[in-house]
């Protein structure tokens, strides 16, 4: 009997039931004890009426976020306080006009006088070009203009063959020459005469920009730029501008990224990203056949191997700027008299909800950046294509939906790179992390994005200790957490059923 009856239950009630301990209901309770006094009654009220608050809320919350991977769509309504907290936090993510004024005319001055340097003083460079890429150039960095990517691009030469050897799924490679050469590009090879050098390429160009600064002057007198000190597994050579005042903080930092240009793409990623629905086939050809480019990137991990040390990393920022800034299905979304979306506000709140995470949880989410944001961002574009599910006027329910995307990604810990699907962003990240990720994200959604409220309203988050008990945690141990963030509607409807479960209880008693 106890079988069938399980067979019966709907997969979302045999869910609540595995969460939530059943209890006598009010009526059982109150026909067991119709002898007793009102006492033990109402005590048997404030249990069930405990219960039901919670069951509310969690239905409230399983309606609104899906275990399947999917936050409901447009008719699911959110509470009013939330939805205006997430849009106010998109309209002050935006990044003032003055403030970018000052940013462009800075960067731009740079930029055109180093690439002219480059030109000059090395003929690897001697037809290099500036690709500008990055959040500030795709129009979806947040808070300030402070954060620039640069990619000098020197091409090889069209008789300059190379073999790409992929060292992992298809991210990192090796580049050798089909055959010696007597072009510039010789002296950046390794003793064997075939196999270009990373680090001998980011060595010069970490050269090359210190000599460029010793003459070079900022338009902005009170300013200067200064070089950073080398990051192992970074590609850039990183600048920072400062004042000239001692003890001054940070006003800018650029990253500038030396980057080889291949016309010809890998096999691993030949069949392009999955955009065919979104952005149509022609899209897809003209993305195809655009270059791809390669920086000096080191892997990661302990014990390399000599090719690992030498490993150039694919790059496709070129295509996902072009992507990002024509990103609508219609082909006319945006521009100046056409239809409006939400989607770039939407990477946006999602970057700032990462930013927070980081912050809140540094060593937790040390390995946590941007970049996962975006991609979860582009594979949510690539399957929720129609312009119509980006409206404006659905801007919460949207970045709910990202929000989700990204706890279910880390829920799966495989989070597929949008160009070269058989490499996991996540594989750096431990079990550990990757389970605090998705919990974090999970606490987010159920407290209301406390991370994205007015400073003085925000409860802080409870830190975790132990993120294995954090995540056998039952659903009623941590039901106290939701109160302050269900809107007044809830509360009401609360407040009602109340009403009606005394009402029925002392019809019962008395009759």
């Amino acid at each position: 009997m106890e079988l069938k009856e399980k067979q019966q239950r709907s997969p979302r009630q045999a869910q609540v039931d595995e969460r939530v301990k059943p209890v006598a209901r009010p009526k059982e309770k109150i026909q067991q004890q119709q002898s007793g006094d009102t006492a033990i009654i109402l005590g048997a009220l404030h249990q069930s009426l405990t219960l039901t608050a919670l069951l509310c809320l969690k239905k409230y919350y399983l309606c609104h976020f899906a275990e399947e991977g999917a936050v409901a769509e447009e008719s699911v309504s959110i509470p009013t306080d939330l939805e205006s907290w997430i849009r106010n936090n998109a309209k002050d993510l935006k990044i003032r006009l003055t403030d970018r004024r000052w940013a462009a005319e800075v960067v731009n001055d740079f930029r055109e006088n180093l690439l002219k340097f480059l030109n000059n003083e090395h003929p690897l460079f001697k037809s290099a070009e500036c690709l500008n890429a990055g959040s500030y150039f795709e129009k979806v960095k947040i808070h300030m203009p402070d954060e620039f990517d640069m990619m000098v691009t020197f091409p090889g030469s069209p008789n300059l063959r190379l073999n790409l050897t992929k060292l992992d799924g298809g991210l990192f490679y090796r580049l050798d020459l089909t055959r010696p050469t007597r072009q510039p590009i010789k002296a950046f090879l390794l003793e064997n005469t075939l196999t270009l050098s990373s680090s001998k390429v980011l060595n010069e160009m970490h050269r090359l920009v210190r000599k460029f600064l010793k003459t070079y002057k900022v338009p902005d007198e009170c300013c200067r730029w200064e070089v950073n000190r080398k990051r192992v597994h970074s590609p850039a050579v990183t600048l920072s501008l400062f004042k000239t005042d001692k003890n001054s903080e940070e006003l800018i930092s650029v990253d500038v990224v030396p980057a080889l240009e291949v016309q010809s793409w890998p096999v691993a990623v030949r069949n392009g990203p999955h955009v065919t629905n979104w952005l149509g086939k022609k899209a897809l050809q003209d993305i195809r056949s655009l270059p791809c480019y390669f920086v000096p990137k080191r892997q990661k991990g302990r014990n390399l191997s000599e090719d690992a040390k030498e490993s150039w990393r694919i790059s496709f920022s070129h295509i996902e700027k072009k992507i990002i800034t024509s990103h609508g299905n219609k082909k006319t979304c945006c521009e100046s008299n056409a239809t409006k979306c939400c989607r770039k506000q939407c990477l946006m709140l999602l970057k700032s909800l990462i930013e927070g995470l980081k912050q809140r949880f540094p060593k937790e989410l040390d390995d946590l950046c941007s970049y996962h944001g975006k991609t979860t961002f582009l594979h949510t574009l690539s399957t929720r294509y129609d312009d119509a599910k980006w409206d404006p006027r659905d801007l919460p329910v949207c970045f709910l939906y990202l929000v989700r995307a990204l706890e279910d990604y880390a829920s799966r810990g495989n989070l597929p790179h949008f160009f070269v699907p058989e490499c996991n962003l996540f594989s750096s990240f431990s079990q550990k992390a990757l389970a605090f990720l998705a919990n974090a994200l999970k606490e987010q959604m159920r407290e209301g994005l406390p991370l994205l409220k007015p400073p003085a309203l925000v409860s802080p988050l409870i830190p975790r200790e132990d993120l294995d008990e954090t995540c056998n945690e039952t659903f009623e141990e941590r039901s106290f957490l939701l109160v302050h963030s269900v809107d007044a509607a809830l509360m009401n409807k609360l407040g009602v059923a109340f009403a009606v479960v005394v009402g029925f209880a002392f019809y019962i008693l008395f009759n």
